[in-house]
């Protein structure tokens, strides 16, 4: 079963972000560091270009992987 672009992007910023959108999370970061919150900030744009750049197939294939991790380590 494939997944959009929408829906890996949506599971991917849960995964990192949590419940907070992603935006706001670099707004926190640069209240307790402007150094750290630029590279927030950056970190944040190149998420945004990978998402844009990489096929659905890769982005699944990332989610994937990521999850038979968390799946390994929770055990």
């Amino acid at each position: 079963m494939s997944i959009s672009k929408t829906e890996a992007k949506q599971l991917l910023e849960r995964m990192i972000f949590e419940d907070t959108h992603p935006q706001d999370w670099v707004q926190d970061v640069w209240g307790l560091s402007p150094l750290l919150g630029d590279s927030a900030a950056k970190l944040f744009e190149v998420f945004q270009a990978l998402i844009e750049c990489c096929s659905e197939a890769q982005l699944e294939n990332l989610l994937q992987s990521y999850y038979q991790q968390t799946s390994i380590n929770d055990n």
